[in-house]
């Protein structure tokens, strides 16, 4: 791998995230009034801004921008994917 990338974050859409958008200061501009985002499919478990969507919504640039000084990709990965479980 090259500087500066990274292994792929292993999102599976579950959707899940998008269903809970109130949870996070970050993402609460987000929801539509009942946690969810106002850009998710119900249907498809997709994203119907992808191309355009926010910063926080792109894991590997959010990161990029704002943790790669703080921790390491892999933790972060670990982490997150640990919420994923979670939600």
């Amino acid at each position: 791998m090259s500087e500066g990338q990274l292994t792929p974050f292993p999102c599976n859409a579950c959707g899940k995230c998008c269903r809970r958008v109130s949870a996070s200061p970050e993402t609460t501009f987000l929801d539509r009034g009942d946690g969810v985002c106002r850009h998710f499919i119900e249907e498809t478990h997709l994203c119907a801004i992808y191309e355009t969507r926010p910063l926080v919504c792109r894991v590997e640039d959010y990161y990029r921008a704002r943790l790669q000084d703080v921790i390491p990709w892999d933790e972060f990965v670990r982490i997150n994917m640990a919420i994923c479980e979670k939600l």
